[in-house]
């Protein structure tokens, strides 16, 4: 220990020789610092984008194998809500529509019916709303209400108490052919899930309402499932399936967005061997440095292997040399990269637009087995370089060493 942090405190003619030792804890110190914001970076996005789609969707949804909709739904909601897992399960009614309104503007979307009469949906609803409220879904005269998202509502221009035209691609067959059929809603409020892709398209109203919107009776388009636990969506997918049987068709979120994820969680892998390069060209520096190091210590390794240390000790001073190297960048970098982790979260500086990202700010969260892999690899990299300068000083001859000086 004493000859090690001896060796790396260079002074005189020695100087230049330092040069490598900052540079490799500059090496480390960059990569580990960029591996952990990289790895917290790509590990937020995902969360957060989990979490979005978590709270707008239904964790599991139940469709009728034929597509043409459920008539028994009362039944199947019994036996889906005796399954163990599950919170609350309710009818909805899913249906494409063109919303438009008096002034010319008409965008696309989803009419979303849902049973306002279910505490959780209400809840789910209310929790989400931004403007106006639930009120006017309970009347039954005048023209029925919907409730539009944030951004769907901004791009129509409309506010709460004004009226929208909903038309069906669908159509209705008249006495002179086929007509679109529309449908002027009242607008109820707005509501907010924080994903672009929701707020811009998605619009509420009640079950009988887009019932009878979408022609179809008596039948709702299948049940939506809210679990307990979110994360259990597949087991309990799997004994839902096996409770209702044929034909029906159980599809829970993780399936749903499994392309996301997959995509995400490959691009995490990418940017973590990228960003590992760095580290790599730290650890370069570290091996030139011990290089040098051994090559100016040959006359102090030939006279401590002389009077009896053996090559053990004299390996693990330059062992020691190059691991503090590498421990020094990585506890700065690591302090770095978790500073910029709190700072990020608790100020929201690096924000992003939600018409492309699908959330609005971006979200820093590294796990501990991300840190724990960064901590170690970098670790690791550093011993298996270190190795090969300590290996030839250990293995140096004192007497061949010597002979010449």
């Amino acid at each position: 220990m004493f000859l090690g942090l001896r060796y790396l405190r260079a002074r005189g003619h020695r100087t230049n020789l330092s040069l490598f030792v900052w540079i490799g804890v500059g090496g480390v110190f960059l990569g580990v610092s960029a591996l952990i914001v990289v790895l917290a970076v790509m590990t937020g996005f995902q969360d957060g984008i989990r979490d979005k789609i978590i709270a707008a969707n239904p964790h599991i949804l139940v469709f009728e194998g034929s597509g043409r909709g459920m008539r028994d739904a009362g039944t199947l909601l019994d036996r889906v809500r005796g399954v163990p897992g599950v919170r609350s399960a309710a009818p909805f009614v899913m249906q494409q529509a063109l919303f438009t309104v008096s002034g010319g503007g008409a965008t696309g979307g989803l009419v979303r019916g849902v049973d306002f009469a279910s505490e959780s949906v209400r809840r789910d609803v209310a929790r989400q709303m931004k403007m106006g409220s639930l009120e006017p879904l309970e009347l039954s005269g005048g023209d029925p209400a919907i409730i539009l998202g944030r951004e769907l509502a901004r791009t129509l221009g409309v506010i709460p108490g004004e009226s929208v035209t909903v038309i069906s691609p669908q159509g209705a067959l008249t006495a002179v052919g086929m007509v679109p059929k529309m449908r002027r809603f009242t607008v109820a409020g707005t509501f907010e899930v924080g994903m672009y892709e929701y707020d811009s398209s998605l619009a509420f109203v009640t079950l009988a309402a887009a019932r009878e919107f979408a022609g179809l009776g008596d039948r709702v388009t299948g049940i939506e499932v809210k679990l307990r636990d979110p994360f259990e969506a597949k087991a309990i997918a799997r004994a839902i399936a096996q409770r209702l049987g044929f034909p029906y068709l159980i599809r829970d979120w993780m399936e749903m967005n499994r392309n996301l994820f997959n995509a995400l969680q490959l691009e995490k892998l990418a940017l973590f061997i990228i960003v590992t390069i760095i580290v790599l060209v730290a650890a370069f520096a570290i091996i030139g440095h011990l290089v040098l190091l051994v090559a100016e210590k040959r006359k102090e390794i030939g006279i401590l292997k002389a009077m009896g240390a053996p090559a053990g000790s004299v390996g693990a001073v330059f062992l020691l040399v190059g691991m503090l190297i590498g421990l020094v960048g990585t506890v700065a970098g690591s302090l770095v990269g978790l500073g910029l982790i709190w700072v990020q979260n608790t100020y929201r500086i690096i924000r992003l637009a939600g018409d492309v990202y699908q959330i609005d700010y971006l979200p820093m969260k590294l796990t501990w087995s991300d840190f724990g892999l960064i901590i170690g690899s970098t670790l690791l990299i550093s011993f298996a370089f270190t190795l090969l300068p300590a290996r030839r000083a250990a293995r140096l001859d004192p007497v061949e060493v010597l002979r010449y000086e």
